[in-house]
């Protein structure tokens, strides 16, 4: 998947709900990484300027709430269940892990991940074009 794909995707994923309801809320990204703040800072530049040429804005049209795993893949399910906690809009998972401790973490909150593996060789059985099929039955 391409960046602009992936950012497009984030940005969709945050709008639909809040759209859907009618709400003026701010969406908020529930950001999951399992590496280290600040090692990985870096990454944060293209995720922000993918926003902004979609027209989002963190602290102006948009919150992010970060967890970093810093390593500790063992922290990240309960730190996704944090961010399903927190109600967040979308949840948005860089690495493997923090894509499936997402999707244990909920089946109601989209999910956008961005990964090297393709979606069947880890059995995630999150939507992959619709975000309102998370919920399965």
């Amino acid at each position: 998947m391409q960046r602009r794909e992936f950012i497009a995707g984030v940005g969709s994923a945050a709008a639909w709900p809040v759209v859907a309801r009618g709400q003026q809320a701010m969406p908020v990204i529930g950001y999951l990484d399992a590496g280290r703040s600040e090692r990985d800072v870096t990454l944060l530049r293209p995720f922000h300027r993918g926003l902004s040429e979609i027209g989002y804005f963190e602290g102006r049209n948009l919150a992010v709430e970060y967890r970093w795993a810093d390593g500790h893949y063992d922290r990240l399910p309960a730190m996704a269940a944090d961010l399903v906690r927190r109600q967040v809009t979308v949840i948005t998972a860089r690495a493997i892990g923090a894509a499936l401790a997402a999707e244990a973490a909920t089946r109601t909150v989209p999910i956008v991940f961005n990964v090297g593996a393709t979606r069947s060789s880890w059995d995630l059985s999150l939507a992959w074009v619709d975000p309102a099929a998370t919920s399965r039955a």
